[in-house]
């Protein structure tokens, strides 16, 4: 016999809303307080004034944003990873690939997830060759050697797992074919351009990454010399314009519904367009919550981001967990007044369960006044 991991069970006290996110009491702020993101147990909290509507923050603790294409624009190395978050179980870092990669890579810590932010040009792996261009996720398993051949300028978002491989998420009652199809994850394929680059005489140098550490295997021609393979593991690739998300126009689902890929100890979310709620007693912005078991991090690739003010694309917000946090006052403002009918923003989302530690490069494109952002002028 197992026991829950909470004492749960349902109580209500004082004024509050018969559903939560919507027909809140007139006059209040709601936040939700809950555990294992927004998975487990939760209680909403009808609040006289915003949750977050300090005048000020002091410490490490604070809710942070950088700009990770500066960051990626600064690096004196062309071909190298920037770290810009990282705990044991996830690496987050930006890449800025102007032309073809000189070596292929294999990385023995963990499986590699890229997000193409800019760009568009060829991938070449052990399984193949596919193409890539702009909003596709290619995972990279562990092990597999690989190489980016860019016809542009390529930046791309890489979220490492380390202590697990990545998979599909739970699409319950939902159904197999919910938020994307299945099928339409592309995988490579042995074709004439991957026979081309097998047939080059040359050397080819392979840099294994192992514990951190860098390898270089010399080989006298191409170790991609694949003439057939056959098994349930492979790369893979997928457009976020192929993502349909879950929404409902009563209420506003929580992130977790957005969620892409799923590791051990984090989960990929990828926020796309999508109606915004259209009844009139329904939160239109996201809800304030406490944010107490994941830390939060946030790539903005595109659009207008409706939850948050002065964010670019190529820009990344960081909540670590222990505050609550949720839009900005402006945002929160509009979203009132329902004028918009549909978001456009494009971001991918990591939930971290493990404290994430920020890297210098991050820091050094840091916006120091992002948390006074939510002070209410």
């Amino acid at each position: 016999m197992s026991a829950k991991n909470w004492i749960e069970f349902p109580r209500v006290e004082g004024k509050t809303s018969r559903q939560a996110h919507a027909d809140l009491p007139e006059g209040t702020f709601e936040r939700e307080i809950g555990r294992d993101g927004f998975f487990g147990p939760a209680s909403h909290i009808y609040h006289r004034r915003p949750p977050t509507g300090w005048v000020k923050f002091e410490g490490p603790l604070r809710p942070r944003a950088f700009d990770a294409k500066e960051a990626a624009e600064a690096a004196n190395e062309p071909f190298k990873q920037v770290m810009l978050l990282s705990n044991a179980s996830c690496k987050l870092g930006i890449w800025k690939l102007p032309e073809a990669m000189p070596h292929l890579a294999r990385n023995a810590d963990g499986d590699v997830l890229l997000f193409i932010h800019a760009g568009d040009g060829d991938l070449f792996c052990d399984f193949g060759h596919m193409t890539y261009r702009e909003g596709d996720y290619v995972l990279l398993p562990r092990g597999t050697m690989w190489r980016l051949s860019p016809k542009t300028p390529t930046i791309a978002l890489v979220v490492e797992s380390t202590n697990g491989a990545y998979k599909l998420p739970e699409r319950g009652i939902l159904g197999p074919h919910a938020l994307f199809d299945p099928a339409a994850l592309e995988t490579p394929r042995l074709d004439d351009a991957f026979e081309a680059q097998a047939n080059e005489t040359r050397e080819w140098s392979v840099r294994v990454k192992r514990r951190g550490e860098i390898s270089t295997i010399t080989y006298p021609q191409s170790p991609l010399d694949a003439v057939g393979w056959k098994g349930n593991l492979t790369a893979l690739k997928l457009n976020w314009r192929d993502i349909r998300p879950v929404m409902s126009h009563r209420y506003h689902i929580p992130p977790s519904v957005h969620s892409t890929f799923v590791a051990d100890r984090f989960v990929v979310c990828t926020f796309v367009p999508r109606p915004i709620e259209s009844d009139p007693g329904a939160l239109k912005v996201p809800f304030y919550h406490s944010n107490d078991d994941y830390d939060e991090v946030i790539f903005y690739h595109q659009g207008e981001f409706f939850s948050r003010d002065n964010i670019h694309p190529g820009m990344v917000t960081w909540h670590p967990n222990g505050f609550t946090h949720g839009p900005h006052p402006k945002a929160f403002a509009a979203g009132a007044k329902a004028a918009k009918t549909m978001t456009d923003e494009v971001a991918v989302m990591i939930d971290a369960r493990d404290p994430l530690d920020i890297a210098p490069a991050a820091v050094a494109t840091e916006v120091p006044s992002y948390a006074e952002s939510w002070t209410i002028k």
